[in-house]
């Protein structure tokens, strides 16, 4: 499958300083990772992989004592990276290693734009290559060592093809219109941060229906999400392994005060109930009695000004029949259209003239430039021309306070120049 490439473990510092050399040379190169998320407490990257036009690399971050040679690489702009799937790779890699992403190229992001009907890795290599990559791995606990010649063949499958696809990619996207859009997701991808909170007093609302609880529900509710919060972090292993949270719900909901009445609100004997039943309703009877407030919901976004109401609605289900007909008409996903986050916005801030799509925020300079002008003739068609009184108009005002959003800058459109510029490079 990987012909005369070389494979080559690198687990000491000096393994990786020639790795790194060797990487400063390439143009063009393959990315990947494997983690643990699904095997432990706090996930970590346990496996990075990188493929040049000469080697497969897999890097051993549990061996090597010193990752930051590796931030040259990820940090070089004359190099592209090129993930599949990168949002993931990106944030654990910054994560774990603090390194500095840039030049990145997607190709599931690109097989979206390509209205390719399988957008998967193991897909993409079969279609083109006709080999078929065995997934099996795919949920391994990749902390676990000695790396076996299956789990090597495993990660170096994953970074292996991808320079190569991405030459395959570059002169479709330019053929079908799309290579600028798919460039400017890419940069998107590079300030990609991980943003998840751990220990926040409120996570415990993120449990679905715990909004609708009554306030006794919602204290029983946050006792036993925090007693499997407490016992995930004990034994190592995901939260979800030690209590799902459906369970963690019908518990807020029966809230049982003794180990029979839990007996009966579950199955007799459920291996849950055997291994943590005791610990389950001590923490119901201490959430019930507890007199510490609630949490204020600070993780639910704050209410910006705009369109609400029956009119929004009426809005954002007309942008949605739009983007089904563009779909229709194009065969494209919808998510190379635009995102129900989009439209969301562009049903808030409802912008009246083409200049006014400045104001919705995430807004690609690709998605203004294709559809903008349908945009506001769509909106301005189903708003009519005069405001609602007493009604938010959805056109902001201009503001230099805090309450709004940070909104990616957005400059000149650079599309066409720069994919000149990268096809060109790929040509070299």
């Amino acid at each position: 499958m990987f012909g005369d490439t070389p494979l080559v473990l690198v687990e000491t510092h000096d393994d990786l300083l020639r790795c790194v050399e060797q990487l400063g040379r390439a143009r063009v190169i393959g990315v990947d990772t494997e983690s643990d998320s699904f095997h432990h407490y706090r996930e970590k990257v346990c496996l990075v992989q990188i493929s040049d036009q000469h080697t497969d690399f897999v890097i051993d971050p549990l061996r090597v004592p010193d990752m930051g040679p590796l931030g040259e690489v990820f940090a070089n702009r004359n190099i592209c990276k090129v993930f599949h799937g990168a949002d993931y790779d990106v944030v654990c890699l910054k994560r774990d290693f603090g390194v500095k992403m840039v030049n990145i190229f997607d190709t599931m992001i690109s097989a979206q734009f390509l209205a390719l009907p399988r957008v998967g890795l193991a897909d993409l290599i079969h279609t083109w290559w006709g080999w078929h990559l065995d997934k099996k791995w795919q949920r391994h606990d990749w902390a676990s060592r000695p790396l076996l010649p299956e789990h090597l063949d495993y990660a170096r499958g994953d970074s292996h093809w991808l320079p190569t696809l991405r030459d395959l990619f570059l002169r479709r996207l330019q053929q079908v219109g799309q290579l600028a859009p798919v460039l400017e997701e890419c940069e998107v991808l590079e300030s990609r941060e991980w943003v998840r909170p751990r220990h926040d007093p409120a996570d415990f609302y993120r449990v679905k229906g715990s909004r609708q609880l009554d306030e006794l529900g919602q204290r029983a509710l946050r006792a036993v999400y925090r007693f499997r919060d407490t016992e995930a972090e004990r034994q190592d292993r995901p939260a979800f392994k030690v209590l799902p949270e459906e369970i963690l719900y019908e518990l807020a909901v029966s809230r049982p005060q003794s180990m029979e009445a839990l007996n009966e609100t579950f199955r007799r004997g459920a291996p849950f109930i055997r291994r943590y039943g005791e610990g389950i309703v001590a923490a119901l009877r201490e959430g019930v009695t507890s007199t510490d407030p609630l949490p204020t919901v600070a993780d639910a976004p704050k209410r910006e000004p705009g369109l609400r109401g029956p009119r929004a609605e009426r809005l954002m289900n007309s942008l949605k029949d739009w983007r089904n007909a563009v779909v229709q008409r194009t065969g494209l996903p919808p998510i190379a259209v635009a995102s129900n986050g989009v439209l969301k916005e562009l049903t808030r801030v409802a912008p009246r003239t083409v200049e006014g799509l400045s104001e919705v925020p995430e807004l690609r300079r690709w998605q203004a430039a294709q559809y903008g002008g349908e945009w506001v003739e769509l909106i301005n068609r189903v708003l009519g021309p005069e405001r609602v009184e007493g009604e938010e108009s959805g056109e902001p005002e201009a503001s230099g306070g805090g309450g709004r959003r940070r909104r990616r800058r957005r400059g000149e459109a650079p599309a066409a120049a720069e994919a000149e510029s990268v096809l060109a490079e790929s040509a070299e």
